[in-house]
């Protein structure tokens, strides 16, 4: 479990390096709405407190606070955040702000989110979906709820949610050094900058593809050490497993995943 606050420019020019000390991760506010057609609605502060929680090894997510009401509004707000994020990396989730009620009462609640984050993921963004818990329980459906990383918002002492979630954002009155007046507070219980590395979302450079190899005998086991470039044809020795050693199963068409692999 972590302990990280959620921003935007309402908290003004925050002193991050007294902030720094008391937070695990901080998720920033890109903007709101339409803002390819009104640039004022991207968020003021969120370039400057990108940079300040880089230069202080701060964990970073971001956040968009959804207007739109149909799915191409949707869409095109999504553009508007990919722009604010363009050559940045994030070692937490980015998320759709649902919380309009003309959202909720349009009837087309989980159409419209779902289309938001399909052009983020698109992009090779791990997306979630930050939502009062009420909300999420009336207005979402169970694919939805369950599809992205949610961040719930209930504030005191218990959360109140039967469904997965990463983020409780369990306080909007939460004080931290650095920044005048209350905050949101939130505590995460997924290790989101290990996971998203290790996949390559949110600007981080993609995983190098398994090598595959064709072997030339149907040996069940086989052992392996050092390197060949990919896509190379090479014998490989049937062999028992051998302490110390790393070894893979070959398929049922005669090819196997090797990491780092040549013949022995």
């Amino acid at each position: 479990m972590t302990s990280g606050i959620d921003v935007s420019q309402w908290q003004g020019n925050i002193n991050w390096n007294l902030a720094a000390p008391h937070i695990d991760f901080a998720l920033l506010r890109a903007g709101y709405g339409d803002a390819l057609n009104y640039p004022a609605q991207f968020d003021v502060q969120f370039e400057r407190n990108y940079k300040e929680c880089k230069r202080l090894g701060i964990p970073v997510g971001a956040y968009w606070y959804l207007y739109a009401t149909t799915p191409e509004g949707a869409r095109r707000e999504a553009q508007a955040f990919l722009k604010a994020m363009k050559n940045k990396q994030f070692e937490m989730p980015v998320y759709c702000d649902a919380e309009e009620l003309t959202l909720f009462k349009s009837g087309k609640c989980n159409e419209v989110i779902v289309a938001f984050l399909d052009e983020m993921e698109k992009a090779g963004y791990w997306v979630g979906i930050y939502i009062y818990r009420s909300a999420a329980q009336t207005y979402l459906t169970e694919y939805t709820r369950t599809r992205y990383a949610m961040a719930i918002a209930e504030y005191g002492p218990k959360l109140n949610y039967s469904g997965p979630y990463g983020i409780w954002q369990n306080s909007s009155t939460w004080r931290v050094d650095g920044i005048s007046g209350n905050v949101d507070h939130d505590w995460c219980y997924v290790d989101y900058p290990k996971l998203i590395k290790e996949r390559g979302k949110n600007g981080y450079p993609k995983p190098a593809p398994k090598l595959m190899y064709k072997v030339t005998k149907d040996t069940p086991i086989v052992q392996f050490e050092g390197t060949e470039p990919a896509g190379k044809t090479v014998q490989v020795l049937g062999r028992k497993t051998i302490c110390g050693v790393q070894y893979g199963r070959v398929t049922k068409d005669g090819w196997i995943s090797l990491k780092d692999a040549k013949q022995v």
